[in-house]
């Protein structure tokens, strides 16, 4: 049997993203003598990280507090905040002296993702940490006493059958003394770690959202520099949770995008087509006349809160950022809470190291973040998710605003209120519901989903096995077509799932090609019967500017 190569390291970064990046760059800046490694499935740092995003600058003002001179090209301040309620003609804006000053983006500054991480991996290398893009983490691996020892990196040169092709090579193995686990929403090695040391067992289930995202250059006549705009309402109906955002980017671009929340009913349902249909809504679509499209993506969202947060910590490593869920629901920003968990998980680490110890329990990280503002940010918003769930839009949206202005006068609710039922429980039957019918795409404003695909730059190796893998084909028709109408081909946002039927009998064909990495048929497919696994290292997206 051959044996794998290998590497140690102090500490091993799953994920280049905003946590992974903040920690490496905090372990070396508070011990330049550690050796610190980050893996990178995409091909190259960035090329998988979507988000809207507007950030709240605090966690970056602390690990480089001289940012903004140093990087001025990066963030655009933001210079307007619109909160619009739509319906399908018209609708009205919030003023702003009625929306909890928590939902404010005063300070707060639009950015493309993206580049951010760019920008801090290279700050992490110039401080000695290494970073290799385009090496997928694929499994766990554990020492003689069952703490996590580190990671393989997946295979490569392995075709569809399973077979060794010519330049098949064994992933290396990457030992160390804590590995951190940053994968983003719903990582695949987050769930494998939270089955293994059971580190869901007091939580709710996690919920999630699916955001699809496009950018515009847009004409200038069109253009606020540091405008955000945020709309909620049409095309949803209030049973159906999510919302709308319109960011004005520098150089006359504008990124949109929408979240629908998955935890609807319906199962004919497409968050792609849901943007769509909302740049064709009066108040909006004047911002893209005479406009190109240049960017698309989508990616899911953790969005439980507090009471979803599995246990954290586990002999070994850590879970950060969003692979754990520290997303801010309300605030719809997560990159702050998630560079803030690197920095606190880079101070238990050094701690430890420096007190001889290794693959033991951080629970020093944990102390450090429940006394943060993290925490304190999270137990402040933390019944918005499960009340918008129960009450829908309308309610849920007046009970928010009440518990933020209660909470920001110093009154804080008792009560803690769950939200049991996974998303992937709430489908109804085809049957119970109404089919959604979406009009068909114009071409100019609103287009289809392979099209857009063409914008994200996807790519993977197609002489490999599906990284998208059912345990039992049987049902997926049985359950997935035959009671929920085939929900995925609905909402995958890439066109990856589609129903052939050119001989009388029903088949399914998956085009693991086209996949960009979301995550929303692993959380969402209402048996579990799909279980997204790591592609080659490299495949997936190539997102630019976004």
């Amino acid at each position: 049997m051959q044996e794998r190569d290998a590497m140690e390291y102090d500490v091993l970064i799953i994920g280049a993203g905003p946590a992974g990046l903040a920690a490496a760059i905090a372990l070396k800046q508070k011990n330049a003598e550690l050796s610190v490694c980050i893996l990178e499935k995409g091909a190259q740092v960035g090329a998988h990280t979507l988000s809207g995003a507007v950030i709240d600058p605090i966690a970056l003002n602390q690990l480089i507090p001289d940012w903004q001179q140093r990087a001025p090209h990066l963030a655009t301040a933001v210079t307007g905040d619109d909160f619009f309620v739509l319906d399908e003609d018209g609708g009205f804006k919030i003023p702003q002296f009625l929306l909890p000053p928590q939902l404010h983006n005063d300070g707060c500054f639009i950015v493309k993702l993206g580049e951010v991480c760019a920008w801090l991996a290279t700050e992490a290398e110039n401080l000695g940490v290494e970073i290799y893009p385009g090496f997928a983490a694929a499994e766990v691996l554990y020492d003689e006493t069952g703490a996590v020892s580190g990671v393989a990196v997946g295979d490569m040169g392995i075709n569809k059958l399973g077979q060794h092709k010519s330049d098949y090579a064994l992933g290396m193995a990457i030992y160390a003394k804590y590995t951190l686990f940053c994968e983003g929403a719903r990582g695949s090695l987050a769930g494998d770690l939270e089955k293994k040391f059971d580190l869901r067992k007091d939580a709710d289930p996690q919920h999630y959202g699916l955001g699809v995202k496009e950018v515009w250059q847009v004409k200038p006549e069109n253009h606020q520099l540091g405008l955000v705009q945020h709309a909620q309402g049409w095309p949803l109906d209030n049973s159906t949770s999510g919302g709308a955002f319109i960011y004005h980017l520098p150089d006359h671009q504008v990124a949109v995008g929408y979240v629908v929340h998955l935890n609807y009913q319906n199962p004919t349902l497409s968050p792609f087509e849901e943007l769509q249909r909302f740049k064709t809504h009066p108040k909006i679509r004047g911002t893209f006349a005479g406009a190109t499209r240049i960017g698309y993506g989508a990616r899911a969202i953790s969005e439980g809160g507090l009471q979803s947060l599995p246990k954290m910590t586990f002999p070994g490593g850590v879970l950060l950022g969003c692979s754990a869920g520290l997303l801010n629901f309300p605030r719809i920003k997560g990159t702050h809470n998630a560079m803030l968990s690197g920095i606190y998980a880079a101070q238990a680490v050094v701690d430890a190291v420096a007190a001889g110890r290794e693959r033991d329990e951080l629970v020093e990280f944990v102390s450090l973040l429940q006394a943060s503002s993290v925490w304190q940010e999270l137990t402040q918003v933390r019944n918005i998710k499960p009340v918008m769930s129960k009450l829908g839009t309308l309610g849920g949206t007046m009970y928010a605003g009440a518990e933020l202005w209660l909470s920001k006068l110093g009154i804080n609710t008792p009560w803690t209120l769950h939200s049991k039922t996974p998303d992937h429980a709430t489908l109804k039957p085809l049957s119970q519901v109404k089919p959604i019918k979406y009009p068909k795409p114009d071409g100019v404003l609103t287009f289809n989903k392979l099209d857009s695909l063409m914008l994200a730059n996807v790519s993977h190796e197609h002489d490999q096995p599906s990284h998208l893998q059912l345990s039992n084909v049987a049902e997926h028709l049985s359950v997935n077509l035959g009671v929920f109408g085939s929900p995925e081909s609905h909402y995958c946002p890439a066109g990856v799932y589609e129903i052939l039927d050119q001989t009388g009998t029903p088949t399914l064909q998956i085009n693991a090609q086209n996949c960009l990495h979301c995550k929303t048929c692993d959380i969402k497919d209402p048996t579990q019967n799909i279980h997204w696994a790591t592609p080659e290292g490299g495949g997936g997206p190539m997102y630019t500017g976004m």
